[in-house]
């Protein structure tokens, strides 16, 4: 601990900074969203998907979802996941649902201490996570059926599908799983051709 508060000291006087202006650049925020953010989604052979967020009940997830949107991370990044009657889930880079966008964020859910009345019913979009509260990062997931009791509480719903459900429905039916979870062999991932922020 003293180690660290002397390398900390040599660095302010380096720099110039004070100890408040060093913890805010290691802690840094992002600027919230707020209101109704629309992003299109396009699967390669399967079609468009359209949604609608919702950054007044979920700003952190919106707000992160949004800046991977934009910076284009998901582009080419594929479904990796079709639990039928259940989820179709994508966002990682790794493709097997181990991987991340590298930074993670809060979980806005009640069971985190976070109010988010959004439930997972049929085409909800959500944040997957590891069994860490904080641990959502760039993966989704998309909610074919259902999924209240399981899922509410748990995890952060943050829009919902306002056109082209039936995209998921089609995935679900096209694509052979090797498990009860739902895992897609890579070469057979339905790709994201894009996401996008839309007017």
């Amino acid at each position: 601990m003293k180690k660290i508060f002397i390398i900390s000291l040599i660095m302010l006087l380096i720099t110039g900074c004070s100890l408040g202006d060093l913890f805010i650049r290691e802690n840094e925020k992002m600027d919230l969203l707020s209101g109704k953010i629309n992003v299109e989604m396009n699967i390669k052979d399967y079609g468009i998907i359209k949604l609608e967020l919702d950054a007044d009940t979920a700003p952190i997830t919106t707000t992160n979802f949004v800046n991977l949107v934009n910076e284009g991370f998901y582009n080419g990044l594929t479904i990796h996941r079709a639990q039928k009657n259940f989820v179709i889930q994508g966002g990682d880079p790794n493709h097997d649902g181990s991987g991340g966008s590298g930074k993670t964020i809060k979980g806005e859910f009640s069971k985190n201490g976070v109010k988010n009345d959004i439930s997972h019913v049929r085409g909800v979009i959500s944040m997957a996570r590891s069994n860490d509260y904080n641990s959502a990062s760039s993966q989704f997931f998309i909610v074919q059926q259902d999924a209240t009791a399981s899922l509410d509480g748990l995890y952060a719903g943050f829009g919902h599908v306002t056109e082209g459900i039936e995209v998921v429905d089609k995935i679900m039916s096209s694509v052979s799983t090797t498990d009860e979870m739902g895992s897609i062999e890579y070469l057979d991932q339905p790709i994201i051709e894009y996401i996008k922020v839309i007017e």
